[in-house]
């Protein structure tokens, strides 16, 4: 395999480390009432597992409140109890057209708690990160090791995917401190 390729396949297992990162903290509840705090939940839609997002319109009207609209207005129940399910700590309200969910402000100590649970998300993402590193440093071993590599051209690969960590590990401080931001933002 090509020094170009591994660097190309480390590359790109990398940004999707990046995006399930991004994914994972979309979740995560901010002190604002966002959509994305709701719209993977899965609802037993006929016998389907659905995304609620597939459902129903998902809307913020205000900073504390998310009003879900059902498409179909007899799935409403199943909506309900998907999110009761969810154990998001929030009740909803059904007045038989639409859920509204009203958010709680945050506590100062379930802000700390929310800010190390992105720091516990970000590491995994590092660890992810770093058998990716692990995995395109062996493919450039076995490419030395089968004598279609010299050992200045394998020093170099290993030194670009180095690199490339860094690089991919500064996307994820990044992101981590504008949520941590975000999180503790009164």
């Amino acid at each position: 395999m090509p020094i170009d390729e591994i660097l190309f396949n480390a590359e790109e297992h990398m940004e999707k480390g990046i995006e399930h990162l991004r994914h994972e903290l979309r979740g995560l509840r901010t002190g604002r009432a966002s959509t994305s705090l709701v719209e993977f939940i899965k609802v037993d839609y006929y016998g389907s597992m659905t995304d609620l997002r597939a459902l129903a319109s998902l809307t913020t009207p205000d900073a504390a409140s998310i009003v879900i609209k059902p498409f179909d207005p007899g799935s409403l129940k199943d909506i309900v109890k998907a999110l009761e399910g969810a154990k998001l700590g929030i009740n909803p309200q059904n007045d038989g057209k639409q859920i509204r969910l009203i958010l709680p402000p945050l506590s100062g100590e379930r802000r700390q708690q929310l800010a190390a649970k992105v720091k516990e998300v970000a590491e995994h993402a590092r660890i992810s990160l770093r058998n990716i590193r692990r995995d395109a440093n062996k493919h450039v071993d076995l490419e030395e090791k089968d004598s279609a590599l010299p050992e200045d051209q394998a020093k170099d690969a290993k030194d670009a995917v180095q690199k490339l960590l860094k690089t991919y590990e500064t996307k994820v401080d990044e992101l981590v401190a504008a949520k941590q931001k975000e999180i503790t933002e009164v």
